[in-house]
């Protein structure tokens, strides 16, 4: 954090006023958008991108609560999987997948690792045949699954490069050795994963959870729509999952 940003933490720790609380949710507001813009969620009926950023805006509040400048970690580190965190928590109030996308989605996972324990990574083509789905319905599937792994790889994949930003390791109480020897097992378990994925996921992966790229940014380094860029994020997780389901 910069100097002024640690000047007013210091100001809000000797007097935590509603003004300076007031500052400190105007100064990371801008947080709240960036992380509602890159999680690959489309907003259910009823809801749109402005519900998801007060969604997040709560999981600010929480986080402004909660920060300790002692424990050395970076504001916006700490907060970023409480805003997420917040997100996803409402939108699971709105059961946003379906009942019958869940059942697609887990007939995907199970075809996708039988798959993965026999022959590899299968294309497109085969996945569509084995699961009996015409293009528009696979295309679908993968948008879904898409959306539905959004939490599944930014808490690990930070963690390789020692930036804390799991929720769980950012109670009061520092994480123990036999955590910290989980965690380091859970990356090393993701990585492999990650190294047997075809190259173009793999690209994705990178693109999306290293460099913080958009879905749509990603498609045009890619050549394709933000919503091919998404079926691709979709099918890359897939797949990873399956890797990481078959170790």
């Amino acid at each position: 954090m910069g100097h002024e940003d640690n000047q007013l933490w210091e100001d809000y720790r000797k007097e935590p006023s509603p003004e300076l609380k007031e500052r400190l949710v105007r100064r990371y507001l801008p947080l709240v958008r960036y992380v509602a813009g890159r999680m690959a969620v489309s907003p259910p009926p009823g809801l749109d991108f402005e519900d998801l950023l007060s969604f997040g805006a709560m999981g600010l509040l929480d986080a402004i609560e909660r920060f300790d400048l002692d424990r050395g970690f970076c504001f916006q580190t700490f907060a970023v999987p409480r805003i997420r965190g917040a997100i996803l928590d409402e939108l699971r109030r709105y059961d946003w997948i379906s009942r019958t996308g869940r059942e697609k989605l887990q007939k995907l996972e199970r075809t996708v690792e039988r798959f993965a324990r026999t022959q590899g990574n299968p294309d497109d083509e085969t996945l569509m045949d084995a699961l009996g789905m015409n293009e528009k319905a696979y295309k679908e599937l993968l948008e879904i699954a898409s959306r539905s792994y959004v939490v599944s790889l930014d808490e690990v994949l930070a963690l390789e490069d020692g930036d804390v930003q799991r929720e769980g390791i950012l109670e009061d109480d520092a994480p123990s050795p036999l955590d910290r020897m989980e965690q380091k097992e859970e990356v090393d378990r993701v990585l492999a994963g990650l190294s047997e994925l075809p190259e173009r996921e793999r690209l994705l992966i990178s693109l999306y959870y290293y460099e913080g790229l958009t879905l749509k940014e990603i498609g045009g380094v890619l050549g394709v729509t933000e919503s091919r860029a998404s079926q691709l994020h979709g099918r890359a997780l897939a797949l990873l999952r399956a890797r990481l389901a078959s170790q």
